[in-house]
């Protein structure tokens, strides 16, 4: 039986849209441009490190305690830098700037095998759309120069909402911006605990994007690439 739905929500990082090339690497390159050698792997160490952090001391960008995502952003950049062995405060800041500028354009950013396709063709369908992510409020600006923004109802951020997935409350405000219940409702992500059971939780439909074996997932809830999401959906 076809499964009833009326709105779509979408994850996007490793969903739609994927970092070009490793982070480690854009890092790296910054730093060669202010004259400073630091190897890619090191700063992926360092990046990890510095983000896990601030997501602890900081949740959701610091948003409930007035930092913003500029600032947080800038802190992590600075301290996974600093952890690599760089102290200069103004090449920091510089480099800081450039970073979180960089990483809202396209260059930055590639679509995810059958993005764009199966967006398409589930807007011809007549679904509703929208984008529940956890993100900063950069999101919309990467959205549109990426070619997707104009898919979607409304961009959700977790900076936005005040809440970042798994808390159900981002997805109920979802579902109320759309003005659909969970039940006719299904979100798409690749993260097992913050999209698929997270949504499920809240009486939605859920698919997972992922590769390999997923044990605790029905298989027809699974979605070895997006190409597969309206066949599951109509079967």
């Amino acid at each position: 039986a076809m499964l009833r739905l009326r709105l779509l929500t979408w994850d996007v990082k490793d969903t739609l849209l994927r970092l070009r090339q490793p982070l480690g690497e854009s890092y790296a390159a910054e730093a060669r441009a202010h004259g400073v050698q630091v190897p890619p792997d090191t700063l992926s160490r360092s990046f990890r490190e510095a983000y896990e952090e601030q997501s602890r001391r900081f949740p959701n960008y610091g948003r409930g305690q007035g930092l913003g995502s500029r600032q947080w952003w800038g802190d992590v950049v600075k301290q996974t830098f600093r952890l690599s062995g760089v102290h200069d405060d103004r090449v920091l800041t510089a480099m800081a700037e450039q970073l979180y500028h960089d990483f809202c354009s396209a260059r930055s950013w590639e679509l995810m095998p059958g993005a764009s396709e199966t967006l398409r063709q589930c807007h011809q369908r007549g679904f509703r759309m929208g984008v529940v992510s956890n993100f900063d409020q950069r999101l919309e600006t990467i959205l549109c120069h990426c070619g997707l923004r104009h898919h979607f109802d409304f961009v959700l951020s977790s900076e936005a909402a005040g809440f970042a997935k798994p808390d159900g409350r981002i997805f109920q405000q979802a579902l109320s911006l759309a003005g659909v219940p969970p039940g006719l409702a299904a979100h798409v992500g690749d993260d097992y605990a913050r999209d698929y059971r997270a949504a499920r939780a809240l009486g939605m439909h859920s698919f997972l994007l992922c590769s390999g074996e997923q044990p605790e997932v029905p298989s027809e809830h699974v979605l070895p690439t997006l190409s597969h999401l309206l066949a599951r959906i109509e079967k």
